[in-house]
């Protein structure tokens, strides 16, 4: 199984958003150095604890800095932007590094209703055809030509929940799939009975003749069990604050988070996102990827990680990196 990372630019309590994006670009090289596969970033916007709000821009910089490790979308909503544009902005990032960039799409609307109409993200998207639409322009089969043309194939990718795989497998395209649809905390069988449906009705495509899966859930891997549960507790924690609160912060340190007093509430959004993620020592991760990547028959692994100590995570990436086999992790 592949492996990539998807990195959000996550902030940090008492660093300005600047370093998170810096963080972002040195994960990145990191990765590229580790020989990972990939590296994803995502677009969020008006959400004080993620830094990532336009993937173009950052994977621009990215582009820059590294040479070989390939960079995409996960990903860019669709709903926000004009299919033009978007097309243009991801073949102006092939001119820069050319059979690198991938472009995967979502159809969220944004996170709430001032954000949604702040983007005039207003009214019911129409993703199957706004993503028949931007494969046109990439392709140069549009009415119009987009320029710059790419340099080289861009391919694309759906974050799919339900609805998403039926358009995907409608349109050919390879999925990139998390949450529920994974049953990493729940009942597996819904998610597997949506895939094989996206399988069994997949329409090959040029782009993509076979159907492909990709697996995305955070992935943290430490010395010891009780170590890995220190890392995940910061996404956790902002989990929990998120569904109580409405606003999802910053990280906090793991101390800091033990310290207060949490309600029944908070403990128990904490304990889902924990149960919804792989944590512990490199025998236990091991074990449960395997199990997954049987299950899902997933041909790549993307660990969306994140914990507020930037060192620790690096342990952890390179950590993951040994364990999927990418071929730099020891180095």
């Amino acid at each position: 199984m592949l492996l990539s990372l998807l990195d959000r630019a996550r902030t940090r309590v008492g660093e300005p958003d600047a370093a998170a994006l810096t963080g972002t670009g040195e994960r990145a090289v990191a990765a590229e150095r580790l020989g990972l596969h990939r590296f994803w970033v995502a677009e969020h916007h008006g959400v004080p604890g993620i830094a990532g709000a336009t993937p173009a821009v950052l994977l621009a910089v990215i582009a820059g800095r590294t040479t070989t490790v390939r960079l995409g979308s996960a990903g860019v909503m669709l709903p926000h932007h004009q299919p033009l544009v978007v097309a243009e902005q991801f073949a102006t990032l092939s001119a820069f590094a050319p059979g690198r960039v991938d472009l995967g799409l979502g159809r969220s609307p944004g996170f709430t209703a001032p954000v949604r109409q702040a983007l005039r993200s207003t009214g019911e998207p129409d993703f199957a055809g706004d993503l028949t639409e931007l494969r046109a322009f990439l392709a140069g089969s549009a009415p119009i030509t987009a320029h710059p043309r790419p340099a080289a194939a861009v391919p694309m990718y759906v974050l799919a929940t339900g609805s998403g795989l039926t358009v995907a497998a409608e349109l050919g395209l390879p999925v990139i799939v998390g949450g529920p649809l994974l049953g990493v905390a729940g009942d597996p069988e819904p998610g597997l009975a949506a895939l094989a449906g996206y399988r069994r009705s997949y329409r090959p495509s040029e782009e993509a003749p076979e159907p492909r899966v990709a697996i995305s859930l955070d992935v943290l891997v430490a010395d010891t069990a009780a170590e890995a549960a220190d890392l995940l507790l910061p996404e956790a924690w902002a989990m929990a604050q998120a569904r109580t609160t409405g606003a999802f912060p910053p990280l906090e340190p793991v101390d800091a988070i033990r310290a207060r007093t949490w309600t029944s509430r908070q403990r128990s959004h904490v304990e889902q996102t924990t149960a919804a993620a792989i944590a512990g020592s490199p025998t236990q991760v091991a074990s449960r990827l395997t199990e997954l990547c049987e299950r899902t028959g997933a041909a790549e692994l993307v660990a969306s990680s994140s914990t507020s100590d930037r060192a620790a995570l690096a342990a952890s990436d390179a950590a993951l990196a040994g364990l999927l086999g990418s071929p730099r992790a020891a180095s």
